[in-house]
């Protein structure tokens, strides 16, 4: 009778490192503040020495680029000083580290310094620096992690800013936050500065008055302002709000592309009879932007919206090279959507 093969031996397991959110992260031995939207990033890294500074004013900042590194560099900024200060070292530059700093900070990841806080960020742009990223995951250093996924969408958008005036404990009526992201809805730097400045400045509650007399200018132009205004039908103030957004720079791609996820929105949900959360909740979206889309299919059937869809797509093509008139190509788009019938007649 064949003896049985043994089973080899179960490999050791991972182990998962804490992953904290960027809006309250706390201080470990090694953080690890991975991922592409620098705005969360610096927020992260602000976070964890403001935390360090209220546990001890003596606490020591300083920089390192782990793409310029000078060898030695790790250990001497983490070893104790004469009086024994906490020490703070933000590394920027992980994701093209040099072949020094990633031997000498894998190395140092066995014996980290008592007293020190190393925060390694990475933001994925390349796969350098993975063997580093794959033992602080591991568990080595005693790490934690602190993911920046890029905020694209607009519910993340939604949730950023949303967050922002919750963090500060300020109220911001739902209208006008919607108002106000879709003012800055190509820039998440802008959007975090127009959310401090209304937490700022504003005594009170901020409502959609409030953000439309600070920001009155952006939210006119906004691309979301041409898709609203050409979908609700409204034709000549359409092509007005397209005419100042181009005017005031913006660019054809980003309009198309916000009237385009408009109507793939309204396309997702026409025929729906879920409820809104319900609704929300299979399709990965909030339940105001369902009650948006359900409002905006007002008028519309299931054949103006397929032609609208189709222009779009057509305008898309254009506007990325296809065409050599761009802003026809837009204002043709808006047009179609506007007065719900093919171009031309």
């Amino acid at each position: 009778m064949a003896t049985p093969a043994r089973r080899a031996p179960a490999s050791k397991a991972r182990i998962a490192i804490p992953q904290l959110s960027w809006r309250t992260p706390q201080p470990a031995p090694i953080v690890l503040v991975s991922g592409p939207e620098e705005v969360c990033a610096e927020r992260a890294t602000a976070a964890i020495r403001d935390y360090l500074r209220a546990e001890d004013a003596s606490l020591e900042v300083t920089d390192l680029r782990a793409d310029d590194y000078s060898a030695g560099s790790l250990l001497g900024m983490t070893s104790p000083s004469l009086f024994g200060e906490p020490r703070l070292i933000r590394v920027t530059g992980v994701e093209k580290c040099s072949d020094a700093f990633l031997s000498e900070a894998i190395a140092y990841l066995s014996m980290p310094q008592e007293g020190a806080t190393v925060v390694l960020r990475h933001t994925g742009s390349s796969v350098r620096g993975k063997k580093l990223l794959d033992a602080i995951r591991a568990g080595e250093g005693g790490g934690v992690e602190v993911p920046c996924p890029a905020v694209k969408r607009d519910s993340d958008r939604f949730d950023f800013a949303a967050g922002e005036f919750t963090t500060a404990g300020k109220r911001i009526a739902s209208p006008a936050l919607r108002t106000l992201v879709s003012a800055f809805a190509g820039d998440l730097t802008e959007l975090a500065a127009a959310c401090q400045q209304l937490i700022s400045d504003v005594p009170g509650d901020v409502t959609e008055q409030i953000v439309e007399r600070y920001y009155g200018g952006r939210v006119e132009t906004s691309a979301f302002a041409v898709a609203d205004t050409a979908i609700a039908g409204r034709y000549g103030e359409a092509l007005i709000t397209l005419r100042h957004a181009l005017a005031s720079g913006a660019d054809p791609v980003p309009l198309v592309a916000a009237i385009a996820s408009k109507l793939r929105t309204m396309a997702r949900v026409a025929g729906t009879r879920e409820s809104s959360s319900a609704l929300a909740a299979r399709l990965g979206m909030k339940d105001w932007q369902v009650d948006r889309a359900r409002r905006d299919l007002s008028g519309w059937t299931d054949a103006t919206l397929g032609m609208a869809i189709q222009a779009a797509a057509r305008a898309d093509a254009e506007v990325k090279g296809a065409s050599r008139d761009p802003v026809f190509s837009v204002e043709r788009l808006v047009t179609v959507i506007a007065t719900r019938v093919p171009f031309g007649e």
